[in-house]
């Protein structure tokens, strides 16, 4: 898919279903791009939808099969946007520091896929207004889903979640009780179940996600095949050019 450079194509980049929960709108909108006339658009979408169908599929659909419906805050960026962020002071790293995180549709410097999401997650907010404590939550996800980082923030217990091919298994914040990092490998918190410090909270289940992606990933890549013998055909046939 080309970079969409008209509304038409725009909406149906839009219509990309990643998930069964989540379409690549529900990820493209952005307080900067809105308020300073910026587009975020990724510039290789195939790239970017790749990164979130993974990002649904191992982070946010599992999480959603437990804790009811999920409210994204913020997730895609585009360079453009990411970079005014940055410059502007509105809390976003340099734009290498966030290529496969806010940048999904760039690879990291040893190119590796990634995507980052910002979340609230509803049903967790009433036992965090209660407790001021965020980190039942980080502890749950850390003991049951293939996160590669977690950032927390005071506001509404929101946090950044990170998908990446090369996870690095960190958990920090900014937030009370705890400020910066609360595990990374080879601190000695960051191994074995930590389900006493999240006794109230539900089970995990399998996400019905699951079948769908597993369907999705196979069609495509039955699909790419039958394209790949296609364009062969009309290549030998002289109806497309022989690439050099």
């Amino acid at each position: 898919m080309k970079r969409p450079k008209t509304v038409r194509s725009l909406e149906e980049l839009g219509r990309v279903q990643l998930s069964p929960s989540f379409f690549m709108r529900d990820f493209l909108y952005s307080e900067i791009a809105v308020i300073h006339g910026v587009q975020n658009i990724p510039d290789d979408p195939d790239l970017a939808i790749e990164a979130g169908r993974a990002l649904c599929r191992e982070l946010l659909e599992p999480l959603q099969a437990v804790f009811n419906r999920i409210s994204i805050r913020s997730a895609y960026r585009s360079c453009d946007v990411n970079g005014l962020g940055n410059r502007e002071g509105f809390s976003c790293g340099s734009n290498e520091s966030n290529y496969a995180g806010h940048i999904w549709d760039r690879r990291d410097a040893a190119g590796h896929m990634g995507a980052t999401a910002c979340i609230v997650i509803p049903w967790f907010l009433p036992r965090y207004r209660k407790s001021g404590d965020w980190r039942p939550l980080a502890w749950w996800i850390h003991d049951h889903l293939p996160y590669s980082d977690m950032e927390f923030f005071p506001k509404l217990a929101a946090f950044n979640i990170t998908w990446h091919e090369k996870p690095s298994r960190t958990i920090s914040s900014y937030a009370p009780p705890q400020k910066g990092v609360l595990t990374k490998p080879g601190m000695t918190n960051h191994g074995g179940s930590h389900a006493s410090l999240y006794e109230e909270f539900p089970a995990p289940i399998a996400s019905a996600a699951l079948p769908w992606l597993e369907a999705t990933d196979k069609a495509e890549k039955r699909g790419n095949a039958l394209l790949a013998k296609e364009v062969e055909r009309l290549r030998r046939h002289g109806k497309l050019p022989i690439a050099e």
